[in-house]
């Protein structure tokens, strides 16, 4: 049975079920918990807005819930697989399991395979669920929880400049010269940078070439003077290539927009290092649930009576939230330049799948 790589059928099926019934137990006590606490902290800025009620509380609930499931599903694989060892080997259950002649390595395989359906799942997840949620939840708040904005592409907080001139957006939606931006601010400035005037839009689209602001109004620094403006058309040497590119927010982009976006942005000369990272991590984020089991596997092993079983799920659990410290911290630095992307996205998880898979083979031992 060594040679194996899985148990029999009806303990892998057996050990798969306990372990995603509690993937899912835990996921949705997460979620459920965090997004209250997080709708008492929004809900006053959301009913602020006039015309706002209970939908738009439903709509901020069905917004965040997807970016609150792909943050916290690999902290719910590590709390199942410490749920799922612990009563397995409080009830003498894994001790059986090696007495019939399975290794940890096949004890762990139906929970490794498990944890890879899961990181796949929450990669696609990601991509088609998560990433237009977070597009349209910033653009909400940009917009200050006003009318949710439909058109594609939606970004929020653009800043753009034209000589020593500089428009800003509060939100952008579309694409080329189909974009529109809304609450835009152009700030006309002197060589000096001193601001000479001031002027406001609820509406820009672009002219070709500049960009016209409709029912414009300008306020005039020095003469300390209001005016209505009408239409003006102003940055003229902006393009809605340079819009394009202006900001890229990795958690709002699946991996192919972000790929044509990175390579944008090099064609354009930009520093490229931090969203490469975020490039990579999506794919080695996802896949971090792989590593649950293994960090987690020290509560699965080891004599139930020998009082060590509480100090060995301290471990597990010490271990999984380690990684995610050390993952963090990892981007955090290649977002600086300190190390390459690759090796910022990728270095927490090979580091901790030796860690991993050391402390499983001593146990084998």
């Amino acid at each position: 049975m060594r040679l194996d790589l899985f148990p029999s059928r009806t303990l892998t099926l057996y050990l798969a079920r306990l372990f995603v019934t509690r993937i899912v137990a835990v996921l949705i006590m997460l979620v459920l918990v965090l997004q209250m606490l997080d709708l008492l902290g929004e809900s006053g800025a959301i009913l602020a807005k006039p015309g706002n009620g209970e939908a738009q509380l439903w709509t901020y609930v069905t917004l965040r819930v997807p970016q609150l499931m792909a943050r916290f599903l690999p902290y719910s694989v590590l709390l199942a697989t410490l749920l799922t060892f612990w009563p397995l080997n409080q009830n003498s259950e894994v001790v059986s399991m090696r007495a019939a002649g399975l290794s940890a390595h096949q004890v762990l395989a139906p929970l490794l395979l498990t944890s890879l359906l899961v990181a796949l799942v929450s990669f696609a997840f990601n991509e088609r669920v998560v990433t237009r949620a977070t597009a349209t939840l910033k653009a909400w708040q940009a917009a200050e929880y006003g009318p949710v904005p439909q058109a594609g592409g939606a970004r929020s907080n653009v800043y753009l400049r034209d000589g020593n001139n500089i428009m800003m957006a509060a939100a952008l939606s579309g694409r080329d010269s189909g974009v529109v931006m809304t609450n835009v601010t152009w700030y006309q400035r002197d060589p000096s940078t001193m601001v000479l005037s001031q002027i406001r839009a609820p509406r820009a689209t672009f002219a070709a070439p500049g960009w016209k602001l409709e029912n414009a109004v300008q306020f005039d620094v020095q003469g300390a003077r209001l005016s209505d403006l009408g239409t003006v058309v102003v940055a003229k040497s902006v393009t809605p290539g340079q819009v394009a590119i202006s900001k890229v927010d990795p958690d709002a982009e699946n991996i192919f927009e972000l790929g044509r976006s990175i390579e944008a942005m090099k064609a354009a000369g930009r520093r490229t290092s931090e969203l490469e990272g975020k490039w990579w991590h999506k794919i080695s984020g996802p896949l971090s649930a792989v590593l649950m089991p293994l960090l987690g596997s020290v509560a699965a092993f080891g004599l139930a009576r020998s009082g060590q079983l509480l100090i060995r799920g301290v471990i597990g659990m010490a271990l999984g939230f380690l990684y995610f410290v050390v993952d963090n911290a990892a981007l955090a630095i290649g977002n600086f330049g300190g190390y390459p992307p690759l090796i910022a996205a990728w270095t927490p998880f090979l580091l901790f799948a030796l860690v991993g898979e050391t402390v499983l083979v001593r146990t084998e031992e």
